[in-house]
């Protein structure tokens, strides 16, 4: 029986989930991407990430458009402003490795420093999903970790959840933007956030995007994101995925954040990334 059944949504039989740590994480099988799937799976896929923040599917040797369509049946898809886009299908964005090491932004000297992120934060209104699927692995390394972010704020001391209240952090990507051409301005999120549809606490900060929390000073500012980036290391809040060739990831960029460990030296490590808007309202913010 599977572990999403406690949604109340009909679930297909054959569709079989392993959860992997209590909280975070489970593996999806039972399920052949390559074909349309059906809104009944659809939906079960979608509840089983709202419970567990991200899914793998293992031997899934989908094409690129293959994985467009997959990644469409949960919303309309989000194409990121820069380059590094798929020659044919914009909304794929490459997570190459050799790039990532042109357009990461400068370290602050002023902020904590780290790889915990959630994609494009530094918009108004994130994407809700990505879908990831492996292109180019080397033997050994080049992991995945996820942290419930949700957890990561129930864990707080309630002396520290008092400081949070109200409080937001910035997000600020101008840097790697104006490396494209582009430019958007510093926005600045809530660092406790409720999940649109889970009614969950989240607690939210990119340490990719020089974090610093709005109206406190440096000393206060540093040992507020020293206690939240602590958290986010725990292990009790983390799933670790180890990539191989037909690997796929898809998690929910509101509950979730994420770290990619590049301990693979120099090999082209490559995945392709699709992004999913949320509230298509407010797409073009």
């Amino acid at each position: 029986m599977s572990a999403a059944l406690d949604y109340p949504h009909t679930h297909p039989a054959e569709l079989t989930v392993k959860p992997l740590q209590p909280h975070i994480g489970a593996e999806i099988s039972g399920v052949d991407l390559t074909q349309p799937i059906s809104d009944i799976t659809r939906d079960a896929i979608k509840n089983t990430i709202l419970k567990y923040k991200v899914v793998f599917f293992r031997d899934q040797h989908i094409s690129k458009e293959q994985h467009e369509d997959f990644a469409s049946r949960f919303g309309p898809l989000y194409t990121h402003p820069n380059t590094r886009r798929d020659d044919k299908i914009a909304a794929i964005h490459k997570i190459s490795a050799d790039d990532e090491k042109k357009y990461v932004n400068t370290p602050d000297p002023t902020s904590i420093e780290s790889g915990y992120h959630t994609d494009t934060s530094w918009r108004l209104v994130p994407t809700w999903g990505a879908v990831l699927r492996a292109v180019n692995l080397p033997e050994v390394g080049g992991d995945t970790i996820w942290v419930d972010a949700g957890a990561a704020y129930d864990l707080l001391p309630e002396a520290v959840k008092q400081r949070l209240e109200g409080k937001h952090v910035t997000h600020d990507y101008r840097e790697a933007l104006s490396k494209f051409g582009l430019d958007y301005p510093i926005v600045a999120h809530p660092i406790v956030r409720t999940h649109r549809e889970t009614g969950k606490k989240i607690l939210w900060v990119n340490f990719t995007q020089k974090p610093h929390i709005i109206g406190l000073d440096a000393a206060e500012n540093k040992e507020l994101l020293r206690i939240i980036l602590d958290h986010y290391k725990k292990p009790d809040l983390q799933v670790r995925f180890s990539w191989r060739p037909g690997s796929i990831a898809f998690w929910d960029n509101r509950a979730a954040v994420h770290l990619a460990v590049r301990n693979y030296g120099d090999f082209p490590r490559l995945l392709d990334r699709i992004l999913i808007q949320d509230e298509p309202q407010y797409a073009d913010l």
